[in-house]
């Protein structure tokens, strides 16, 4: 009898926080670069076998080793490209390929796929409540000019008319001024980055430099999150969730009654 309280709580509690995943994706569904976040689910004897070297996921042996009692096991990202939109600002940038941008944070560095940028009071690139976004050479991109453009390398150049003699009738100079170029880094394994708040991720990995990503300045990539999907799983685990609870209100009214009826023996 106690089995079955345990199973209906321990679904409800695996069925609550897939909901907080689903709804953490559709809040996000118009974040640039967002995402999609997937919560796979095991059975709580199943990890502690595997936690403790018991058992073997990849080739498993053992029988008799399943039991009903869920544990949420995991929170998987889906790093699939977004499609790119037109912006027109000239802030905006986003990436046609793997990697991601990197920004310096308080915590350290972090990296994104969110290229809705601004600049701060000093002329720095940021991304808004997160950091500043850095160049190639680890420094953070400072801005002098708006008037300045970008090669699909992340390349910022600006280009500053001066007249030469002082005179606004004289000859004018041409001048470059180079603002650096953006840094974009991937990585060997993109499962072992830990997604973090305003769609920043962490890693211990070495970074490396993809092969084939351009920067595609005033764009920006939308976020992977289909709508429908996440509508259709949210109604499932709402559905699962409502089941359990009604499963766990029946079989407390059985335990009360059982109590009462050793009660009157």
């Amino acid at each position: 009898m106690y089995q079955g309280f345990y199973n209906l709580a321990s679904g409800m509690l695996t069925q609550s926080r897939n909901l907080n995943t689903i709804s953490n994706n559709m809040v996000n569904i118009q974040t640039p670069g967002y995402k999609n976040e997937t919560m796979v689910s095991s059975t709580f004897k199943e990890e502690m076998l595997y936690r403790t070297g018991q058992y073997s996921k990849e080739n498993p042996t053992q029988l008799a080793t399943v039991s009903k009692i869920k544990t949420a096991k995991q929170v998987y990202t889906n790093y699939d490209q977004g499609g790119l939109e037109q912006t027109d600002g000239i802030y905006d940038f986003a990436l046609n390929g793997n990697g991601f941008f990197c920004i310096q944070t308080s915590q350290g560095i972090r990296y994104t796929r969110n290229g809705s940028f601004s600049v701060d009071k000093d002329g720095y690139l940021v991304l808004n409540q997160a950091g500043r976004v850095l160049n190639k050479e680890g420094q953070p991109v400072q801005i002098k000019n708006e008037n300045f453009t970008v090669d699909s390398k992340g390349h910022i150049t600006a280009a500053i008319t001066k007249q030469s003699d002082g005179e606004e009738s004289g000859s004018q100079e041409v001048t470059i001024e180079d603002y650096g170029t953006l840094k974009v880094v991937d990585f060997p394994d993109q499962g072992q980055l830990h997604a973090e708040d305003n769609g920043l991720f962490s890693t211990a990995q070495a970074e490396t430099t993809p092969a084939d990503t351009t920067v595609q300045w005033k764009m920006l990539e939308k976020s992977n999150v289909d709508m429908v999907e996440q509508m259709t799983a949210m109604m499932s685990s709402q559905r699962a969730l409502q089941s359990a609870a009604q499963s766990l209100k029946m079989y407390d009214q059985i335990m009360s009654k059982s109590v009462s009826d050793v009660g009157k023996l």
